[in-house]
């Protein structure tokens, strides 16, 4: 019974085609429809669970048919094996920035181990001895030369960023100030060449600071107070900050 009605039915059958141009032309201009036919398909666009007004469907399926006559997309090749070296060594790179500190030979008893960082490990990324004498760009590392073999690239990672300074900079958000620590450390492989006088002068800070040391312990015995406790050190480095800003 409802095959026989919808074969009867004006809006299937032989009329469904005329129909359909109908509605594709209400759908591109509601105003080019009868009255009747426009009053009856907006019901339509506002029956429960149409979801939404309806779109012209010619233009989708002309673009659709416009998309299979195009030839095919071109596929990008997979990069080759050097290209993902080159990946793994700016990584690397970047690994001994985040990780060095972590590394570092700051205990110069050698009392404790260092500890085992799988990322500063070149076979971390794939890298055998094979490739060592191999060239690679160094990307942004102060290396002096765009290109070096691995061997040397590691040599000066390892001196700048896990030798007896321990740089903790990465988690800084502002790119200008990383780049900037990394433009005082890594041309210089985080070792400074002092002349006699600046050698002198730091020795003469780090000696006073020892001194005023012995001399509250022996002036005030028993008295709580606060001692450097091995941060001599750091008396100098606030007289370089105190010096440089005043200059």
């Amino acid at each position: 019974m409802m095959r026989q009605m919808l074969g009867n039915s004006y809006l299937f059958g032989a009329n469904a085609p005329f129909i359909e141009e109908l509605y594709e032309q209400y759908l591109d201009n509601p105003a080019s429809v009868a009255e009747q036919w426009r009053d009856y398909f907006d019901q339509l666009q506002n029956m429960p669970g149409a979801g939404g007004p309806d779109v012209a469907h010619a233009p989708i399926i002309s673009s659709f048919a416009q998309r299979a006559k195009m030839p095919a997309l071109r596929t990008i090749p997979a990069p080759s094996l050097s290209d993902r070296k080159q990946v793994s060594v700016l990584q690397m790179i970047n690994a001994y920035r985040f990780l060095g500190n972590r590394w570092a030979q700051l205990d110069p008893l050698k009392r404790t181990d260092r500890p085992q960082i799988a990322e500063l490990d070149p076979a971390f990324y794939g890298f055998t001895e094979a490739d060592l004498g191999q060239n690679f760009n160094t990307g942004s590392f102060a290396m002096g030369r765009e290109r070096a073999t691995l061997r040397e690239i590691l040599e000066a990672v390892r001196q700048t960023y896990c030798g007896s300074i321990g740089a903790e900079y990465m988690y800084i958000a502002d790119i200008a100030q990383k780049r900037w620590i990394q433009s005082q450390l890594e041309p210089i492989r985080s070792t400074p060449n002092y002349d006699a006088a600046q050698k002198k002068h730091i020795l003469e800070r780090v000696t006073a600071a020892e001194t005023i040391e012995k001399y509250l312990h022996t002036k005030y015995v028993g008295q709580k107070r606060f001692s450097l406790e091995g941060g001599e050190s750091t008396i100098v480095s606030l007289d370089e900050l105190i010096r440089a800003a005043g200059s």
